[in-house]
């Protein structure tokens, strides 16, 4: 039975990630220090022999003295709302928390993943972004702290892959949706759904011309396993190819939910990407991945996990 190490662990990816990789029998040590994950999305796994929930900062130092085949470092706040609550800790856990990742990944001769952003290409002048696209980042701006943070942890880890000879692997996840997302998560799906389920205005930014496209979280899980077990050379786009404006997105939550709640727009927040879709030509090639949930399919599935309140 092989051992994984999941950072972020009890966040939302994290929690599909362990259950995932339980049911194909890894032996699963899960790390997080409970900011932005919950203790309650793992609660299920907790009397699991072969799954070990650890609380705890990874930018302070850990030692492990079992072995360990795969480290999983997905800790970080990943949506405006919370890394912009958390600055520093951002900074630190995608800086400090990954060197002490990258050390363990080392020490043990573990294959490393790191879960890296479409946040890296910042406002893109590309569309849609390849992997070849070094970004429009503004490294001052608000976004900057999780931008630059995570841009560093793919340098750093690319540094590890060329001096130590660690197995890297870089998956540049793009807006993901589905089951176990916050109610106030502060992106587009969470809020919405939360708006429309309650019958309160929605909220859309901007003009709501700006686009984006939604990967289901199932998708997504399947990508990084394919990912984690692979030897191709990273970093990845995972994510779904499908575009659409985000009062398009809105308008369909209000339909799915049957609501009458009405748009109302604020102002868009400073260096909100207009634009936002991954090219996946190297993922369909390379890892024979493709997403295959739809949207409406994958809303009516997280909308009604929304209505159950868990």
């Amino acid at each position: 039975m092989k051992t994984v190490l999941i950072t972020g662990g009890a966040g939302f990816i994290g929690t599909h990630l362990c259950n995932l990789l339980r049911e194909r029998d890894y032996r699963i040590i899960c790390l997080d220090n409970l900011i932005t994950g919950k203790k309650s999305n793992i609660e299920h796994l907790l009397d699991d022999e072969n799954f070990k929930f650890i609380e705890h900062d990874i930018t302070k130092p850990i030692e492990f003295d079992e072995d360990i085949d795969y480290v999983l470092h997905f800790a970080s706040p990943a949506s405006p709302v919370d890394y912009l609550n958390y600055p520093i800790k951002t900074l630190k856990v995608n800086s400090l928390g990954t060197h002490n990742m990258l050390g363990i990944a080392k020490k043990k001769k573990a294959i490393f993943l790191l879960a890296s952003t479409s946040e890296i290409y910042g406002d893109p002048k590309q569309h849609p972004q390849k992997e070849t696209y070094w970004g429009n980042v503004n490294c001052l701006g608000p976004r900057g702290v999780y931008d630059e943070s995570k841009r560093f942890a793919e340098s750093l880890s690319t540094a590890y892959r060329k001096k130590h000879n660690v197995d890297v692997k870089i998956a540049r996840i793009f807006n993901t949706y589905g089951p176990l997302m916050r109610k106030d998560d502060g992106r587009a799906i969470p809020n919405f759904i939360s708006q429309a389920l309650s019958n309160r205005p929605i909220t859309v930014y901007g003009d709501g011309k700006q686009t984006r496209s939604f990967c289901y979280v199932d998708d997504l899980i399947a990508g990084l396993y394919k990912l984690m077990l692979s030897k191709e050379e990273s970093p990845f786009n995972l994510g779904n190819q499908d575009e659409m404006p985000i009062l398009e997105l809105a308008n369909l939550i209000i339909k799915l939910t049957n609501s009458s709640s009405k748009i109302t727009y604020k102002p868009l927040p400073t260096d909100d990407p207009k634009v936002r879709r991954p090219d996946i030509t190297k993922a369909k090639r390379y890892l024979k991945w493709e997403p295959t949930t739809g949207l409406r399919e994958g809303l009516e599935t997280t909308i009604e996990w929304f209505r159950e309140g868990k």
